[in-house]
């Protein structure tokens, strides 16, 4: 096990008052930084009962915190205007000092598209698209050379994203479920994320075993295109260790749900159904629930492939829970499991 580095995945979720939810959200983030976390990911979800623009959250967040990183787990970039994302990313960049990390998706969702308008493609040709003038915009590539009047600037000036935050194209990662996904991350010189869902899995082989594989094509095709080390790969997982009796059911509880509802579980008062649950896709798999025990869950961890392939741990904190139910789970993540897994954090410290 190679994880150095712990994190935690939020929903920043909210029954009836969403501004209680994000008050709470940025709670979660400084209690984790008080805790040692190296990364706090929020996802986000479009006309649902969670955080839907993580940028500003970000940027508020980033004022009551010092050392954490920030970083969405994903932005779905076929619904995203690459240049304004850009702008809109290099300016909480710069407001939280450095500390934001992006993972982004090029992945589609049916109803959004219908919400979002109609394009001349497919999503995800679309998504690769946006996503790659989103790159060259935050690397800070001239995006149009004024060729003529009118044009608000003097001919042959070159219009770059501004404010410009340097090194922020290095901490963009792409959320990938599947092997042509993470391949095309390690092309476009970017990081990567890997969690929850995988899909193409072929019959037989586990979800850790697949996610390994998944792992190693974007090592490999990164070797071979860039001649270097790749960057560190985070994954996230369902990582419940119970220290209490109590404990230990409330977590058995939430994975019999997520077995038997799927991607349909764990959803505060008033959230949406998806549209997939338990009955899942061919090929497509949820990760599984590691809960029991401290040493179960440390021991389960240890024995996985695909946590053991990563640099970095992300725990994917289970939707419906409250504000002290996190705090609770980070706490004792971070005390019983983190430090079986060669984790170097620990309480925050001046550095």
């Amino acid at each position: 096990m190679t994880a150095r580095r712990l994190g935690f995945n939020t929903r920043v979720s909210f029954s009836d008052d969403p501004a209680a939810g994000l008050r709470e959200g940025i709670e979660l983030f400084r209690a984790a930084e008080a805790l040692g976390y190296q990364s706090g990911w929020a996802y986000q979800r479009h006309f649902d009962h969670y955080l839907s623009s993580p940028l500003p959250f970000f940027a508020a967040a980033g004022q009551h915190t010092r050392r954490i990183a920030l970083g969405s787990a994903v932005i779905p970039m076929r619904y995203q205007d690459p240049v304004l994302l850009a702008e809109a990313a290099g300016t909480t960049d710069l407001l939280i000092g450095g500390r934001l990390q992006l993972a982004v998706s090029t992945s589609g969702n049916a109803t959004w598209d219908a919400v979002f308008g109609a394009v001349g493609t497919d999503a995800r040709t679309e998504a690769e698209r946006r996503q790659e003038r989103f790159l060259d915009a935050i690397a800070g590539a001239a995006l149009h050379i004024v060729d003529g009047p009118g044009q608000g600037a003097p001919v042959g000036t070159q219009l770059r994203v501004t404010p410009h935050s340097p090194g922020l194209r290095s901490r963009i990662r792409q959320g990938a479920g599947s092997l042509g996904s993470a391949a095309r991350a390690a092309e476009l010189g970017i990081g990567l994320m890997t969690g929850t869902v995988l899909h193409d899995v072929p019959e037989g082989a586990s979800f850790g075993e697949h996610q390994a594989r998944l792992i190693d094509v974007y090592r490999t095709t990164w070797r071979d295109k860039h001649g270097s080390e790749p960057p560190p790969v985070a994954v996230a997982a369902s990582i419940l260790p119970g220290t209490t009796a109590e404990l230990r059911e409330t977590y058995a509880a939430y994975d019999r749900q997520r077995r038997t509802e799927g991607m349909a579980a764990s959803r505060p008062q008033g959230a949406l159904t998806p549209v997939i649950g338990a009955d899942l896709p061919a090929g497509m798999r949820i990760s599984p629930v590691f809960h029991g025990t401290p040493d179960e869950v440390t021991e389960a961890v240890l024995a996985d492939p695909g946590l053991a392939a990563a640099e970095e741990i992300v725990l994917f904190l289970p939707p419906a829970f409250g504000l002290a139910e996190n705090i609770r789970l980070l706490t004792d993540a971070a005390r019983t499991v983190a430090p079986n897994l060669g984790w170097d954090g620990g309480p925050a410290r001046e550095r």
